[in-house]
């Protein structure tokens, strides 16, 4: 029997084919069956989890093999309090409410119409991601509440952790009778499964792309499916001179070095002239004791001397670029010039400037004395998101379940007809 796993095309077929069947029985499958089906899988996750730090196993020799970063190691790791976490976002999605099926506007016309809109699942959603096994289960489940099927393509670095939390998702969904092709998971990783999702226009309504720069770069050049962009995160944290100094530093110090993989990461600290010598100064010295590599603009003292080329750059390491601005509106023309409109934020206590900030940026998040690392939708109270959308149409921000959906016209008459 040939192994479908080396003919690309016919193996892209039947899980096409399937999902599309699949999305079929989902559109109508009650709340209580998709809460069963992510309760069991968050059970089986748990019972499997020996399975799951096996697989990682691999995969982390794989990644020290091919020389992946600090960053990029701690995005691929599993452990048990990350499966814990996993297992929490699932059992958080599965206890929201079921967004299919919501009426969001209802009106009565005076030519005897009643009107309804109401939500709907996309159908096929297609995910393409890289090194980040938990997004197999975020992106599963989040797909799954909203009514949709799934086709998941994950990297190839985290291509081992992946299969086995795919496997406690096919679990839940076999134990509460919704159909196993409703999460799918592409067992290759032969590149040419990405094009083919890509321009699978028969079979998937939606890409959503998660990773890096040169991911969402090909996804958008390529695809010939509608896509949720999700850019780059070039995070820039502004301090104004009012801003709170004890606030300001812990801020700082969570935002750039918590986690610094993660898409809300800060990557460039703007800091009023005013308070450039001190307070900037110190946030400075905080960052190069906790070993970041500060790449200082004029006026500052870092690690190193910033250059054009640090500005528009995400690290996703232990580096940040820093630099002088002289007032809100300077950081807004820089930030507006350099920025992917992920997330930005204002450190300050007077609300002139912030009001200022929220106004006249235009970024998908924007933040006031919080951390950057809190851009996540599982801190938004999603449970978990399928990633952060930077366009402007459809989705925008946290992409939980309800951003999953799209709606239809339900309309009523008495006998309505028209003149």
């Amino acid at each position: 029997m040939k192994d479908l796993t080396e003919d690309i095309p016919a193996l892209m077929q039947g899980i096409g084919e399937a999902a599309r069947a699949a999305a079929a029985e989902l559109a109508c499958a009650s709340a209580e069956r998709k809460h069963a089906a992510l309760i069991g899988a968050a059970e089986a996750l748990w019972a499997r989890r020996g399975d799951v730090l096996a697989a990682n196993a691999k995969d982390l020799a794989y990644g020290r093999q091919k020389g992946l970063t600090d960053a990029m190691m701690d995005r691929l790791t599993l452990d048990e309090d990350r499966i814990r976490d996993i297992i929490d976002s699932l059992r958080s999605i599965a206890e929201q409410p079921d967004p299919v099926g919501r009426i969001l506007a209802e009106w009565d016309r005076p030519n005897g119409l009643h009107i309804r809109r109401i939500a709907t699942p996309l159908g096929v959603v297609g995910v393409i991601y890289e090194s980040r096994p938990n997004v197999t289960a975020d992106a599963g489940a989040l797909c799954l509440k909203a009514g949709n099927a799934v086709i998941l393509r994950g990297g190839s670095e985290s291509f081992h952790s992946s299969r086995a939390i795919h496997a406690a998702m096919v679990v839940g969904l076999r134990t509460a009778g919704l159909p196993e092709a409703a999460i799918q998971l592409i067992p290759t990783r032969d590149r040419a499964a990405v094009s083919a999702m890509l321009t699978a226009t028969d079979h998937i309504d939606i890409i959503v792309p998660r990773g890096g720069k040169g991911l969402v770069g090909l996804v958008s050049r390529e695809a010939r499916v509608p896509v949720f962009a999700h850019l780059e995160g070039i995070v820039h944290i502004y301090v104004d001179a009012s801003a709170d100094a004890d606030m300001a530093r812990k801020i700082i110090l969570n935002a750039k070095t918590r986690r610094t993989g993660i898409c809300g990461a800060a990557e460039c600290l703007l800091i009023h002239r005013d308070v450039a010598g001190t307070l900037g100064a110190d946030i400075i010295a905080d960052l190069m004791r906790e070993g970041v590599e500060v790449h200082a603009g004029e006026g500052l003292q870092g690690s190193v001397a910033a250059t054009d080329d640090d500005w528009g750059t995400e690290y996703l390491d232990m580096k940040i670029a820093a630099k002088v601005v002289e007032n809100v509106d300077d950081a807004i023309a820089h930030i507006r010039q350099h920025g992917s409109n992920h997330t930005d934020c204002i450190i300050a206590e007077d609300a002139a400037p912030v009001a200022r900030f929220f106004e006249r940026l235009d970024s998908a998040i924007l933040m006031h004395n919080s951390s950057t690392q809190f851009a996540d939708g599982g801190e938004f109270g999603m449970g978990a998101e399928i990633g952060i959308a930077t366009g402007k149409m459809h989705a925008r921000g946290p992409v939980g379940a309800e951003q999953l959906t799209s709606f239809k016209y339900l309309v009523s008459g008495n006998g309505a007809i028209r003149s």
